[in-house]
């Protein structure tokens, strides 16, 4: 069995020529067979893409080729196979989208190393706040973190009289991958946080290099898995099955995609809901086909590779107008 490797990475790092590059961008992973998400935005790459090892590290070494991204820093996993069904290179206002009014180039948390963290992380004058999204760590989270009901990073403003008490503690910041905390401890530092810091390459870099322990449950990944093991060292499931109640780190979208909700559903369970997190979703005239793994490609809508390929010349305005959501 041939050896797949599934990345994950983010820099910021402006990118004058955003059209132009996301089309020299989504035209190597063509020819390199590869398959993921990447964002190319002003500030800089947010990206996870999977493809058989050497492919992928002809992509990481393409990518750190070029001198706005030499500093990138690549989350490197195994998988069997192909983390995703398709390529999808898009042109967003930001690589992670938050509309907090900070650069992550002009200020930002201090990064600690998995190892760092791992050694300060148990101090009686630290606190672990978790960035990410509440369907993602519902799956799994660190012990004793600080956890926020948010659907995405915008919302963190309207939580932050919850931790408004910890401004005299050391504060670190997780996610992920890294992304999101370089602008939510940038954030925290403006709203008169003083020791903020951030779990440099997230989650998925600690468990890489420390084995993930004090991890609990899995973590929320956005490919074909749904989710990843972390903790090798001291592992425990902590979410329950949204139907019976069983203890399940089985993630799914819930088969409606008008609901689309993202639960713990036991593999029982998903086969007798047919992926569906009610019966009501069940029922739902527009339900997805259940494959057994919860997991829904999204619809590709807006840019078009080989269009573009044919009309960049005469539409260049016409893709920065779509992919950035301004007005013309």
């Amino acid at each position: 069995m041939e050896a797949y490797s599934v990345l994950l990475y983010y820099i910021y790092s402006p990118i004058e020529n955003v059209v132009e590059y996301r089309d020299i961008h989504h035209q190597f992973c063509l020819d390199h067979n590869l398959l993921g998400r990447i964002i190319v935005a002003p500030e800089g790459l947010n990206g996870t893409v999977s493809g058989k090892k050497e492919d992928c590290e002809a992509y990481m070494e393409w990518v750190k080729a070029d001198p706005r991204f030499t500093k990138v820093d690549f989350k490197v996993e195994q998988h069997e196979g192909h983390a995703f069904k398709k390529l999808y290179v898009r042109i967003k206002k930001e690589i992670v989208h938050s509309e907090l009014p900070v650069d992550p180039l002009k200020k930002t948390g201090v990064h600690l190393e998995p190892a760092d963290f791992k050694k300060m992380m148990h101090d009686e004058d630290v606190v672990l706040v978790d960035m990410r999204s509440n369907y993602e760590h519902m799956v799994g989270r660190f012990k004793n973190a600080v956890t926020f009901d948010m659907e995405n990073l915008r919302e963190l403003p309207e939580h932050m009289h919850e931790i408004e008490h910890l401004k005299n503690k050391k504060v670190i910041t997780y996610c992920t991958g890294g992304i999101k905390c370089e602008k939510a401890s940038a954030y925290l530092l403006d709203q008169g946080f003083e020791n903020v810091y951030q779990l440099h390459g997230g989650i998925i870099k600690y468990g890489l290099e420390e084995g993930g322990e004090d991890f609990d449950g899995k973590c929320y990944v956005f490919d074909g898995r749904l989710t990843t093991d972390v903790n090798k060292i001291n592992p425990e499931v902590i979410s329950k099955c949204h139907i019976c109640g069983t203890q399940s780190d089985r993630m799914v979208n819930c088969a409606n995609p008008e609901c689309n909700e993202h639960v713990p559903i036991c593999e029982s369970c998903g086969v007798k809901m047919e992926g569906a997190c009610s019966e009501e979703c069940r029922t739902h005239p527009k339900k997805r086909a259940y494959d057994g793994t919860g997991y829904y490609q999204r619809n590709t809508e807006g840019y078009n590779p080989e269009v573009a390929a044919r009309t960049r010349k005469n539409t260049k305005k016409l893709h920065i107008v779509e992919d950035l959501g301004l007005e013309q």
